[in-house]
């Protein structure tokens, strides 16, 4: 019996713990959601769930203590939101007290200085007779004409400000746009003081202005006088007035313009053409060229072409090379059809050159003592075996002379030698140090320039055959070639580097070591061939070691033709000799493939 009780009463015991574990979770989940607990009554002593919750965990303790707390909290905020409010309504009233100080102030000034100007003008006009003709005295008789435009600017404002009711403007800005939109009329000086009408006098010593002085009298002038003398030395600088300074003439040239405006208008109108010219400079960065045919299209060379150049008169070509020919063409650009070849046999024509009557053409060989002259008007070749005087193994290089007397000969060891075109005949022999690689003449023929392999350049006179001056190039290791300007203005030294140095004349007849006024490195190979253009605004230079290696050079700007060679399309190979038509209308260059490139350059409009 005892264990049976003792067994119901451990049930009895679970099932009270049970029921308050239960009591405990559901008035935790009401005490979170609502605040408020849940039980037998709303009468239940906070005893009673205490003594409840004896049972129960920890937990659930707390969560019934807070349960409990909660009305107090609720009451305790309904509390508190009268005295918030009104904290908020105290701020918001100072706020507006705040802003309406300012407003206050603001109208207490405008009352002040509408008080301030009425007793201004009450001054004013109580006047005494004494103190108005005190003020007619030293004003004029203008005062009271004066006086009246005061009183009306004075009360202006307080006549607005009393029909509008709002405060006096008092910007500047504005009291200016009032008076111009009144209108008043513009008041003259006061008083006039003499010493404003005394003429200033300017120190003429000073270093600026001692150069105005045209004698030692002048030390002191009027600012009149030395406008005057400005005047006059700006004149003088600009040949006279120019057209925007003189102001007669523009008013003229206005009123003329503006009768005759509609007329040019419809003269413009009324006609179709070309308005705007090329100009006659060349311009640079671009060169406007056209690639024709070769001019030795109906005869190509069978090996390298070592000569290209234009008739001096006719539109006709040269050509020569190793394959033993002399040929001319016709230049027109589309067809160039031959006109006549001859064929020296066993004679590999080093150099082929046109007589300055375009009569003649003059041949070397390449390892031949013996040189032909070809007679276009008889129709004969005239070999030429021995020059008396003239001791040399091989000829080869030459040059003819302008004016059509001489043809110097480069010889070896430096040796030069001066025939005569006419006869054939040695005229002199000139000597240098070292060994001449090329030569040039002045486009008078009075002077000759000859180029050595040390980088050293002599100026030599063609009538005493006299040595003028001798400078060094600039960085040459050694010389390779040389070309005049046909104007005789620059001087072109291209060496084995590429470097190809511009001079002026005038800087080589006079110094020893010249600076170049352009250093083109355009080459990496030796530059072999360089060549004027006859209006001396294209140098071209060329290597005949590299493919493409030719380049144009703009001579007012000193800069490249970026479109010549064409990029990345190989047409010209190895360049062998170059050359321009008598007015630079074609330019073609021989290459080693045996052909004559020819182009045709749009800026200039002739053969």
């Amino acid at each position: 019996m005892g264990e049976g009780e003792e067994g119901n009463k451990a049930k009895k015991g679970g099932h009270v713990t049970a029921r308050a574990a239960r009591g405990s979770s559901l008035l935790t989940w009401c005490g979170a959601g609502r605040g408020l607990p849940i039980g037998r009554g709303a009468g239940t002593s906070a005893a009673a769930w205490t003594l409840s919750g004896t049972s129960a965990s920890g937990d659930s303790v707390e969560a019934m203590r807070a349960a409990a707390a909660a009305p107090r909290v609720l009451a305790a905020e309904r509390r508190r939101r009268p005295a918030e409010l009104k904290l908020a309504a105290k701020k918001k009233k100072k706020k507006m007290v705040k802003r309406a100080r300012p407003r206050a102030k603001e109208m207490e000034a405008a009352a002040a200085e509408a008080s301030r100007r009425a007793r201004h003008l009450r001054a004013i006009s109580d006047a005494t007779a004494a103190e108005r003709e005190l003020e007619e005295l030293v004003f004029g008789d203008s005062l009271v004409a004066e006086e009246g435009e005061l009183l009306q600017r004075l009360a202006g404002p307080q006549v607005s400000a009393a029909r509008s009711g709002a405060l006096p403007c008092r910007s500047s800005d504005s009291e200016s746009e009032n008076e111009a939109k009144g209108g008043l009329p513009s008041k003259g000086p006061a008083w006039v003081d003499e010493d404003d009408e005394a003429e200033e006098r300017i120190d003429m010593t000073h270093r600026y202005r001692r150069e105005l002085m045209k004698s030692d009298a002048e030390k002191i002038l009027t600012k009149k006088k030395l406008k005057a003398r400005l005047e006059e030395q700006f004149q003088r600088a600009m040949g006279g007035v120019p057209a925007w300074a003189d102001r007669e003439n523009r008013k003229k040239s206005k009123q003329a313009a503006s009768d005759s405006g509609s007329d040019e208008d419809d003269d413009l109108l009324c006609r179709t053409g070309n308005f705007v010219s090329s100009s006659e400079s060349l311009p640079r960065g671009i060169l406007e060229m056209k690639s024709c045919l070769p001019a030795n299209q109906e005869r190509l060379a069978d090996g390298k072409l070592s000569t290209v150049q234009f008739h001096p008169s006719a539109q006709v070509v040269l050509t020569a090379g190793r394959d033993r020919s002399v040929s001319l063409f016709q230049v027109d650009g589309i067809r160039n059809p031959k006109i006549q070849s001859i064929y020296l046999e066993s004679f590999p024509i080093y150099k082929a050159r046109f007589s300055a009557d375009g009569e003649q053409v003059i041949a070397t060989g390449t390892h031949h003592k013996v040189f032909y002259v070809y007679d276009m008007m008889g129709g004969s070749i005239i070999p030429v075996h021995q020059v008396r005087g003239m001791e040399e193994k091989f000829v080869k290089n030459f040059e003819v002379s302008p004016d059509g007397s001489f043809m110097l000969l480069t010889g070896t060891s430096g040796y030069l030698h001066l025939l005569s075109m006419k006869t054939k005949e040695l005229i002199s022999t000139m000597k240098v140090n070292g060994r001449t690689t090329a030569c040039a003449f002045t486009s008078d023929s009075s002077k000759m320039y000859s180029y050595s392999k040390e980088g050293e350049v002599f100026i030599w006179d063609v009538r005493s055959r006299k040595c003028l001056h001798k400078f060094e190039d600039e960085g040459s290791l050694e010389g390779k070639c040389i070309a005049v300007s046909k104007n005789n203005q620059y001087v072109a030294c291209g060496s084995v580097s590429g470097v190809v140095n511009l001079y002026t004349t005038d800087v080589c007849l006079k110094e020893n070591h010249p600076k170049p006024v352009k250093a083109i490195m355009n080459l990496v190979t030796s530059a072999t061939s360089a060549t004027f253009n006859p209006t001396t605004e294209i140098l071209a230079v060329a290597s005949n070691e590299a493919d493409e290696a030719v380049k144009l050079i703009h001579i007012p700007s000193y800069t490249v033709f970026s479109n010549f060679p064409v990029f990345r399309r190989k047409q010209i190979y190895l360049t062998q000799s170059m050359d321009f038509s008598p007015r630079s209308g074609f330019f073609s260059i021989a290459n080693n493939k045996g052909k004559a490139l020819l182009y045709r350059l749009k800026h200039y409009s002739d053969f």
